[in-house]
């Protein structure tokens, strides 16, 4: 079973998020080199987190994915500050890291922002979603929730600790870190589920 699989299931069950995307893609240049393959694959309404941050043609590939994600009916996020590139490839918003939204958030971005485009952000406390918040997120990534190769030895929420935050959340969360359609079955209060891989067949 896939992590699409689960989400189908949820939905069924009556437990879909509302217009949070139930289903995301992180991309990783190292573990998911050429993310296309999977985006694909992908059911509509999934979202897609451009992460690729050291590519060379960083902005052409952001370009051709969000070309795919338009044909596939997907929402396209860039992560990190770089709205510009974002507005250039025509992304439907960005995704900040925690560091990024910890601090000063740009005018250029908070006017690009009031266009209706769509803001996410990384969290891995909970002050962190607090923030994402205040900030108007529409959704938190919040991790790791269980152990994770993208992050060998961090500690893990675990299942019982993201249930507890999500549900006093401010914002809608979406689990991330170690999640698989095995993990995910654990999971309480997940407004959706986010990963590199198994995400699809």
């Amino acid at each position: 079973m896939t992590l699409a699989n689960v989400v189908r299931r949820q939905k069924a069950a009556g437990n879909g998020p509302g217009g949070v995307p139930a289903l995301v893609l992180v991309t990783d240049e190292r573990r998911l080199p050429d993310p296309a393959a999977v985006l694909a694959r992908l059911p509509a309404g999934a979202a897609v987190l451009f992460r690729h941050y050291g590519v060379a043609g960083r902005e052409a590939l952001a370009r051709d994915l969000m070309r795919l994600a338009r044909a596939r009916r997907l929402v396209f996020l860039v992560a990190g500050a770089d709205w510009r590139l974002a507005a250039r490839v025509g992304a439907h918003g960005v995704h900040l890291p925690e560091a990024v939204a910890r601090g000063l958030v740009e005018p250029g971005l908070r006017l690009w922002l009031r266009r209706g485009k769509r803001l996410t952000v990384a969290c891995h406390d909970r002050p962190a979603l607090a923030r994402a918040a205040r900030l108007g997120a529409e959704a938190a990534l919040l991790s790791p929730v269980f152990p994770t190769a993208s992050h060998p030895g961090a500690k893990a929420l675990g299942a019982l600790r993201f249930a507890q935050w999500a549900a006093r959340s401010g914002v809608p969360v979406i689990a991330l870190g170690g999640v698989t359609s095995v993990t995910a079955k654990a999971l309480r209060g997940a407004a959706g589920l986010a990963a590199i891989g198994g995400l699809v067949r």
